[in-house]
């Protein structure tokens, strides 16, 4: 069976959860220590964090999960196009020229100037387009990819291929597969035998949500949204010398706001608000991400008991009790709780190959709605649920 078109998986116009895997070429170790040569890349994680983090600060997409491998990266997305709606036409332009601004400054991008904003501003259809892409899952990775591979072959002094081609998605379409999603993605590292457990699996949002429990902060790689006067980069162009130009904007791409956050301020909540109604945007004012809005009608700590819990299950065939208080959340899910250990760790076998992600009703709902028959894993990951 084909992989389905992007534009049957996911829509810019509907809010939609996609978990997103991008490989590096070959498979090989572009993000780690090369097992061939020895060279440690593992500074490249960073690099990907971090542009994930300036990327949430201005598409309407709110990150959720995610696991930084030495070969491939796993995200959950949740893209917002209620928030974007609420964004004015001048929000719109400076968060897209941002990242695209059209113009470079010696081997930089230019930083948009507010003539730049206005110009936008004043093409509406144009605009029109831009509103939709930054809703787009599509244009998100395209945002973080690109960068990566350029920055990556500029340091190897190679051209060429970085990641292997576009990336995988698959539609998560209900609570069930968004719990179980998450989780394998956040225990990533530990089915890689990379660490021992939740607590030592750094680049993952797990990792950083319970840091920032801790009070851990880091510099924001957030974007800074405010544009440039015109007159001013006009001034710097002509009065600065280059050297001096070069300094300034590696310090602004440290820390563009010079601001310090929590290391999970970046992220989605983790739990939704229960007196919240479903259908409220919560725009996010701060600056970092898109939305206050959830995606887990569970606690934090509660999450955190039953990701290490899930963890500590390593050795097949080896029974032992979900805790009941977590038992009963996960029986609520319609999840079969025997199976939980299983669906976590075997992952990639019920659902390695499929395009959607969910309880095997939700599943065959979602075909009937698409115009097709069945999901492949629809069958195999039917014996997981209640």
């Amino acid at each position: 069976m084909p992989r389905p078109h992007r534009s049957q998986q996911f829509s810019p116009e509907e809010i939609c959860y996609v978990h997103c895997i991008q490989r590096c070429v070959r498979r090989a170790w572009l993000a780690g220590v090369d097992p061939v040569s020895g060279v440690d890349y593992s500074f490249r994680k960073e690099w990907i964090r971090r542009r994930m983090e300036a990327l949430a600060s201005v598409f309407a997409i709110d990150v959720l999960s995610y696991a930084i491998m030495s070969n491939h990266i796993h995200q959950i997305l949740r893209n917002r196009p209620d928030v974007c709606a609420q964004w004015s036409d001048e929000e719109v332009a400076i968060r897209w020229l941002r990242v695209f601004p059209g113009r470079r400054m010696e081997e930089h991008l230019a930083e948009p100037t507010e003539n730049d904003v206005k110009t936008l501003v004043r093409d509406k259809k144009r605009l029109a387009e831009v509103r939709r892409r930054l809703c787009d899952v599509s244009w998100f990775m395209r945002a973080l990819s690109e960068p990566i591979a350029r920055m990556a072959n500029f340091q190897d002094q190679c051209t060429g291929r970085f990641w292997e081609g576009r990336f995988k998605a698959q539609r998560i379409i209900d609570d069930a597969g968004l719990l179980a999603c998450s989780m394998y993605v956040d225990l990533n590292p530990v089915r890689a035998a990379i660490a021992g457990g939740p607590e030592g699996c750094q680049f993952t949002s797990a990792y950083d949500r319970a840091e920032a429990q801790k009070g851990e902060q880091v510099d924001s790689a957030a974007f800074d949204l405010k544009p440039i006067p015109t007159e001013e980069a006009g001034r710097k162009i002509r009065e600065t010398p280059v050297d001096d130009l070069r300094k300034e904007r590696k310090v602004k791409r440290r820390n563009p706001t010079g601001r310090r956050i929590l290391r999970d301020a970046w992220l989605s909540p983790l739990t939704m608000k229960p007196d919240n109604l479903s259908g409220e945007a919560e725009v996010h004012t701060g600056g970092v991400r898109s939305s206050d809005r959830g995606f887990l009608n569970l606690a934090w700590e509660d999450y955190w008991e039953l990701l290490c819990w899930t963890a500590k299950q390593s050795v097949q065939g080896v029974k032992a009790e979900v805790p009941a208080r977590l038992a009963k959340r996960l029986a609520a899910l319609g999840i079969d709780v025997s199976m939980w250990r299983d669906l976590v760790w075997n992952w990639q076998r019920y659902f390695g190959k499929s395009a959607c992600v969910g309880r095997p009703e939700s599943m065959k709902q979602h075909a009937e709605q698409t115009g097709r028959h069945h999901y492949r894993g629809q069958g195999s990951g039917a014996v997981c649920f209640a």
